[in-house]
């Protein structure tokens, strides 16, 4: 089953690769990553989705991750009120006649076309995995030129007791 878990850490070098090099000793498999600043100065948060076969392993996994030194905070989201999106930039194979047919076809995603050249489109779609899935699913038959997709961001939706999070190292946020 797939896991959303979020790491609050210090903002300093070598942090993500400690941080994937422990879930790769421990044969974690990321399906997707994505780091960045937080409102607080030096400190950023990271958005893992791994594939967990059983509740004993997600334990394992967060203990694991509140052992790193510049963790501070560790949570497992998965099954909170949440607010999830990913980024995808598409690039299909287009014509210019082809181009209002998949201009069509992008609108009730509402993505955007970002660049336009004589044979190709590039399209920006930002929005639950799912929804990024379903348009790149439709996009195919068109042949996909290129195609980079940011990883899963999240974090709880309003304001909600944080269970499971476990706090170490004692630093003030």
């Amino acid at each position: 089953m797939k896991r959303i878990i979020t790491a609050t850490v210090q903002n300093r070098s070598g942090v993500l690769n400690r941080v994937t090099g422990m879930l790769q000793q421990r044969q974690f498999n990321i399906e997707s990553i994505s780091v960045g600043e937080t409102e607080t100065p030096g400190i950023s948060k990271m958005t893992l989705v791994v594939e967990v076969s059983d509740h004993q392993k997600i334990e394992q996994l967060t203990k694991q991750l509140n052992k790193q030194i510049d963790v501070i905070k560790v949570s497992d989201i998965t099954d909170k009120a949440i607010v999830a999106r990913e980024l995808a930039l598409i690039k299909v194979a287009s014509t210019p006649q082809l181009s209002n047919e998949i201009q069509g076809l992008i609108t009730p995603f509402r993505a955007s076309v970002i660049d336009i050249s004589k044979d190709s489109i590039t399209i920006q779609v930002t929005g639950k995995p799912e929804k990024t899935d379903a348009l790149i699913s439709l996009l195919r038959p068109y042949g996909i030129k290129e195609l980079a997709k940011t990883g899963v961001t999240a974090f709880l939706r309003g304001h909600q007791p944080q269970a499971q999070v476990t706090e170490i190292n004692h630093f003030t946020v």
